[in-house]
């Protein structure tokens, strides 16, 4: 097991994302953020079925960095209850490990 982590979250449309991942990325929250184009979610929400298209994000971190990167995605991310979900990453290349850390 690392310390590092994949956090998953989706954006309503690209320019979010693309916001969203710059932050994270210049305020040191994250080493990477990989975004992936338009999917479909199908969801309930408020006792209604949505279908909406999403953007969405694979935020390179780690568990030092996870709590303030939480934090500030919640202030910026434009839905009221964001999806962030801290998946660890159990290993990976040894190089890529360190860069992560900074």
């Amino acid at each position: 097991m690392t310390d590092a982590l994949v956090v998953v979250t989706t954006a309503p449309d690209e320019a979010v994302a693309e916001s969203l991942a710059e932050v994270l990325v210049t305020e040191g929250l994250a080493a990477c953020v990989h975004i992936l184009p338009a999917g479909r979610s199908i969801y309930r929400w408020q006792g209604e079925v949505h279908k909406e298209p999403e953007w969405t994000l694979l935020i390179k971190t780690d568990r030092a960095r996870f709590a303030p990167m939480r934090t500030r995605l919640l202030v910026l991310h434009p839905y009221e209850v964001p999806e962030i979900l801290a998946l660890p990453v159990e290993d990976g290349n040894p190089a890529y490990l360190a860069w992560l850390k900074g």
